[in-house]
């Protein structure tokens, strides 16, 4: 289910292609089943996982999202990120729905009226909720700088996981998951070539592959070493 108008201001569009099976999941199998299990309303409830920028956080939660509405259940996504195109009263009645996604969470410690909200969010989750309440950051939750010392508690309610980044030999499974999806094969020296020469970031790679695809059917040749140098401009 999608924010509506009289919840949020800002329209949040879940993209279609973030899911469970788009996700490569390096060393995150653990993660990845608890997140599953909790669309599915089955095992730990409380869900805070962190992981540095480009690991994929948001990804795994619109997975969630995704995957629950797939069960013909409702879920509700809120980027944090972007709290300051809406209230903190955002969040109340949230403890009524199957899944409850917080996104960003880093960026509102240190913000006292919105970690009172999410400190009341919590105790009445915790009173009236069956259901799932899974949230991200950028770092751990004790090392999150909140004001409200019962707020770092109520973080600890469920489990913690820390979201780790791809190493190369990932990174390259990852492109090669993506170029799959869009239906073609990413050779592995091309594949090398762009971590070699373009970005670590890994949502940059992503983005990157996206459009040397486009390119390439938009000029009917292959994704060739020669030919991304030329789109590229290497």
């Amino acid at each position: 289910m999608m924010l509506q108008s009289t919840q949020l201001s800002l329209a949040v569009q879940l993209p279609d292609d973030e899911t469970f099976a788009s996700f490569y999941p390096g060393s995150n199998a653990q993660l990845i089943t608890t997140l599953k299990n909790a669309a599915i309303g089955e095992g730990v409830p409380l869900i805070y996982f962190w992981g540095c920028r480009g690991s994929g956080r948001s990804h795994l939660l619109h997975a969630t999202c995704a995957e629950i509405n797939g069960n013909g259940e409702s879920a509700v996504y809120i980027p944090l990120d972007r709290h300051d195109q809406y209230s903190p009263d955002i969040l109340e009645g949230m403890e009524r729905m199957p899944l409850l996604c917080l996104d960003n969470l880093d960026a509102v410690a240190g913000s006292r009226v919105w970690e009172e909200s999410l400190f009341n969010l919590f105790n009445r989750w915790k009173e009236t909720s069956r259901g799932s309440l899974i949230m991200s950051a950028s770092t751990a939750p004790r090392k999150l700088g909140l004001c409200l010392p019962d707020l770092a508690s109520r973080l600890d309610w469920g489990v913690s996981f820390q979201l780790h980044e791809l190493d190369d030999e990932g990174k390259l499974g990852a492109l090669q998951l993506r170029a799959a999806l869009r239906g073609f094969k990413l050779p592995v020296d091309v594949g090398r070539f762009l971590l070699n020469r373009l970005s670590r970031d890994m949502r940059m790679l992503l983005q990157t592959l996206d459009t040397l695809d486009s390119a390439s059917l938009h000029a009917q040749r292959k994704l060739t070493i020669p030919f991304i140098k030329e789109v590229l401009e290497l």
